[in-house]
């Protein structure tokens, strides 16, 4: 019987079902459990219902976490689905297009988890700059997961003024704009390899996935299909800000029998895509912060055709999941020699470097050991009516832990 349990039997036997026990930061066989707080963008539901790889992994560490064990509590719109406590910022998903209105319901989401932020022992923002100021001064600790890439106007100001807050990046070229920020982690992202459905069968299409925007390159991949003959189909949207590159740009590129613009798509369709293609075409011309397209492509045993560019040396291999390349004769060649390509390979890579458990792993981790550095190990009992940081004090007893693992 522990000391606590020994305390309860001194309580008075019609009192005892006003206790219940509180085992903060700890459960059996001294594994950690902690109330976590996972803070979404209200662009779009958590999970997404199309685009919005953020949102879809946010929902994945949310469902993993709670699966091991973990209380969570979802700030999110109140259209997601989850297993976790669901706070709505937003009554749905707000969308691009009212960007001022976003930010306003981000505000006051921040405002409201800060508020209450003594009932978390960590807080997972994945909101990049806008919960700054809120973190900087609230003693539960926040980390910050930035998804986008840093060398955006005034991005460098912002972060620049809390240097000293819990950062992770989704990749190590990620950090290269802010190197001097306090980054505890770099973190990949990962997807339920197992969930996705196999096709070892290539098709004969080439695939293009995500967003049409010049950083994409949308237009390189129209001129590669063309110089090597391969039927394209384009499965993207266009946000507000690039609907007039789209119209002036793109759109006219389509007066072609290999080349099918698909629109958005949702995560079933998308996937259908990937599984009967021959292989995704992405000819980035940016620093892409992380690609998530990309290891979902490999999950279902999609090769890669792309440039090497930002973070995509780090995800994918050469010769192992398709071929980096950096000319668009060099992808059109390439994309002639893709069905060399083991697409078991290419599955097997996403299983072993990116799956969803090492991701929540690594997280779950980092969050243990940013607590173990702040504070003892607790086991206490509190009233079933009561948020409380801890009960009356004859209640206590503390231990020290110092090995957290």
């Amino acid at each position: 019987m522990s000391r606590a349990e020994m305390r309860l039997e001194h309580i008075p036997p019609r009192q005892r079902n006003r206790w219940r026990w509180r085992q903060w930061l700890m459960i059996d066989e001294g594994v950690l459990t902690m109330r976590i707080a996972q803070v979404a963008p209200l662009y779009v539901s958590t999970p997404p219902r199309s685009y919005g790889g953020t949102e879809r992994v946010i929902s994945m560490l949310t469902e993993r976490m709670i699966a091991r064990g973990h209380e969570v509590t979802l700030f999110a719109t109140g259209d997601s689905t989850t297993s976790a406590h669901l706070v709505a910022g937003a009554p749905t998903a707000m969308g691009f297009e009212e960007m001022m209105e976003v930010g306003a319901a981000h505000t006051a989401m921040l405002a409201n988890l800060y508020r209450r932020a003594s009932d978390f022992d960590i807080i997972h923002s994945h909101l990049d700059y806008p919960a700054l100021p809120f973190a900087a001064t609230s003693s539960t600790p926040t980390v910050f997961t930035i998804h986008g890439a840093l060398n955006v106007p005034g991005f460098r100001e912002a972060f620049s003024a809390f240097p000293k807050l819990n950062y992770v990046s989704i990749s190590d070229s990620q950090r290269e704009p802010l190197p001097d920020l306090n980054w505890v982690a770099t973190i990949y992202h990962g997807i339920e390899v197992e969930a996705q459905r196999f096709s070892e069968q290539p098709g004969n299409y080439l695939l293009f996935v995500g967003r049409i925007s010049p950083e994409k390159g949308p237009d390189r991949a129209i001129a590669i299909a063309k110089r090597c003959g391969i039927p394209l189909k384009i499965a993207a949207k266009v946000d507000p800000k690039d609907r007039k590159y789209f119209e002036q740009t793109i759109k006219p590129l389509f007066d072609d029998p290999l080349i099918e613009f698909v629109g958005p798509v949702n995560e079933q369709r998308k996937m259908k895509l990937m599984r009967e293609a021959l292989a995704l075409l992405l000819p980035i011309r940016w620093a892409e912060p992380f690609g998530l397209v990309f290891i979902e492509a490999l999950s279902c045993g999609l090769p890669v055709l792309t440039c090497p560019l930002g973070a995509a040396p780090e995800i994918l291999k050469d010769d192992v999941t398709g071929f980096m390349r950096e000319t668009d004769e060099e992808l059109a060649d390439a994309a002639l020699r893709i069905r060399q390509i083991s697409r078991s390979g290419c599955r097997s890579w996403a299983k072993e470097y990116f799956d969803a458990q090492g991701m929540t792993d690594n997280y779950l981790s980092l969050f243990e050991s940013l607590l173990s550095k702040r504070q003892r190990t607790r086991e206490i009992l509190i009233p079933t009516d009561a948020r409380v940081e801890a009960p009356p004090d004859e209640l206590i007893y503390t231990t020290e832990r110092t090995n957290i693992s």
